[in-house]
């Protein structure tokens, strides 16, 4: 089957489903391996501008810190369920964009990939000192109980950085490293698709709820007929 065949037979909706597996099912694989490869806070550099540098966060995307564990693990749940909820009722819209739909996917298969850690990863892993590395389902137990695992993070762009120099006011002295977040492929996810959205799809994201409102009063109206 040709690849553009294989286009024809899928709708937008399925390709939308098809790249959040992949995103979710990659970001898994790279955790893993960095989880049970790495010891907490190793570094191994790339090239002068990527590094893997392994740690661990208990709060939202680059590691920011916002409420308690679980009420952020269960804040992610409830998203989650929404986007999902909206993303298949805009299913058999003819006037929503395969490149909107695949925002959406994006940004869903991040905040799921974030939310397996939080689920699981306390109860499959156990939480060595380092240098030692962490592995899977250890004899002990994981360290931490059901929705309070914590986030694996990896991707550091340390693209250029200097010294600023003493005369600055505040700063001076001091070492600057630009982008300095440490984040995973699940927080890229949901920064490509939210930036993309607002930059590219504003118009969709208006027309989207426009259409589900449609859609809603229609329903209504149906079985009002019925009734």
């Amino acid at each position: 089957m040709t690849e553009k065949k294989l286009t024809a037979k899928l709708s937008h909706y399925q390709w939308a489903v098809i790249v959040a597996i992949l995103v979710v099912v990659l970001d898994q694989i790279l955790k893993i391996w960095v989880k049970t490869s790495f010891y907490l806070g190793q570094e191994r550099e790339i090239t002068s501008w990527f590094r893997l540098c392994f740690i661990e966060n208990n709060g939202m995307a680059f590691g920011w810190q916002l409420g308690s564990k679980i009420f952020l693990t269960l804040f992610r749940v409830a998203f989650v369920g929404v986007l999902v909820y909206y993303l298949v009722k805009l299913k058999n819209s003819p006037g929503i964009k395969m490149g909107y739909l695949l925002c959406v996917s994006l940004v869903i298969a991040g905040a799921l990939g974030n939310i397996i850690d939080c689920m699981f990863y306390g109860l499959i892993f156990n939480d060595p000192m380092p240098t030692a590395v962490a592995t899977m389902f250890p004899e002990g137990g994981g360290y931490a109980p059901f929705l309070q695992g914590r986030v694996v993070d990896m991707l550091s762009f340390p693209l250029f950085s200097f010294n600023w120099p003493d005369w600055v006011p505040v700063v001076g002295g001091e070492h600057f490293e630009f982008f300095k977040p440490i984040f995973n492929l699940a927080d890229a996810a949901i920064s490509c698709g939210i930036i993309a959205v607002i930059l590219f799809y504003s118009k969709q994201l208006a027309y989207s709820f426009a259409e589900l409102k449609r859609m809603r009063e229609e329903k209504k109206n149906k079985s009002s007929q019925q009734n």
